[in-house]
């Protein structure tokens, strides 16, 4: 983790993490897919610009959640290929 933990931040996150999970749990049996995108430590305003990736970069896992097909995951949290376990 980059940077000190912040308990706003670090409760902010699990709050979305437990939603995602909910919603993906009540629309099992449709075809909508419910997951988390990690972006990892992306230069952006909010750290000064010292994230290691490229908005690009980090906007990678958004692009390939929002284009699975019908057999992809749902309920799940991922950076980049790997589901992240929270």
């Amino acid at each position: 983790m980059a940077g000190q933990p912040s308990m706003p931040y670090s409760s902010s996150k699990t709050a979305l993490n437990a939603i995602t999970a909910h919603y993906a749990w009540e629309l099992a049996g449709t075809a909508v897919k419910v997951n988390g995108a990690a972006p990892g430590h992306v230069a952006t305003d909010f750290n000064g610009f010292r994230g290691r990736r490229t908005p690009e970069e980090g906007a990678e896992v958004a692009i390939r959640l929002a284009t699975l097909d019908a057999d992809g995951p749902t309920g799940q949290v991922f950076e980049d290929e790997t589901r992240l376990a929270w």
